[in-house]
């Protein structure tokens, strides 16, 4: 999912020309006709002018940010994505300066995989921002197994708080989770 910009500058399969001294890509020649290696476009060809056709090569090249639409997930093991959705509690300080989330996962499927892939490492929260990262985890045991996991993150500041709250949007939104206030 990621969002991209491009000009795709190409004539139509009638008009490939047969001195083709190039294989891919585009040529600007003196009649400034862009050719194409014969492909299968079949729309309208676009012809510009030599000082337009050089201002879009020359802000072709100008590096842009490509934005990435990234799945909010959370992971115990980097690059496993948990599968189980949390039940999460948040708190805050009455002067709205720190908080903490208290995120308890019901048989993780972390379990699961954890013997293939490795130990716990973390908590991880990652979404199109970036990475929020705990190493504030438990795992909780019945008769032996596991069975839960809790992991807490601690917001410090109204910044943290304000990204947490704005992954949480995002996670949400994409599992179902809704808002509860007691």
């Amino acid at each position: 999912m990621a969002t991209l910009q491009s000009l795709t500058l190409s004539s139509s399969v009638s008009h490939c020309s047969q001195q083709r001294s190039f294989s891919t890509g585009l040529i600007s020649l003196p009649s400034v006709v862009c050719w194409s290696a014969c492909s299968s476009f079949n729309g309208k060809s676009l012809q510009l002018s030599l000082p337009r056709w050089v201002s879009l090569i020359r802000n072709s090249q100008t590096p842009r940010p490509i934005t990435m639409m990234v799945k909010p997930t959370i992971q115990f093991i980097q690059g496993t994505d948990e599968q189980t959705i949390p039940d999460v509690r948040l708190t805050k300080s009455r002067d709205g300066t720190n908080g903490m989330a208290i995120f308890s996962f019901e048989q993780p499927s972390v379990f699961d995989s954890s013997g293939e892939l490795g130990d716990i490492t973390g908590f991880y929260m990652i979404d199109e921002e970036g990475v929020l990262q705990s190493v504030d985890v438990s795992a909780k045991f019945v008769n032996g197994k596991p069975a839960r996991i809790e992991a807490k993150y601690i917001m410090r500041n109204p910044r943290e708080w304000d990204r947490f709250m704005r992954f949480m949007e995002r996670y949400s939104n994409e599992n179902g989770l809704q808002f509860i206030k007691k």
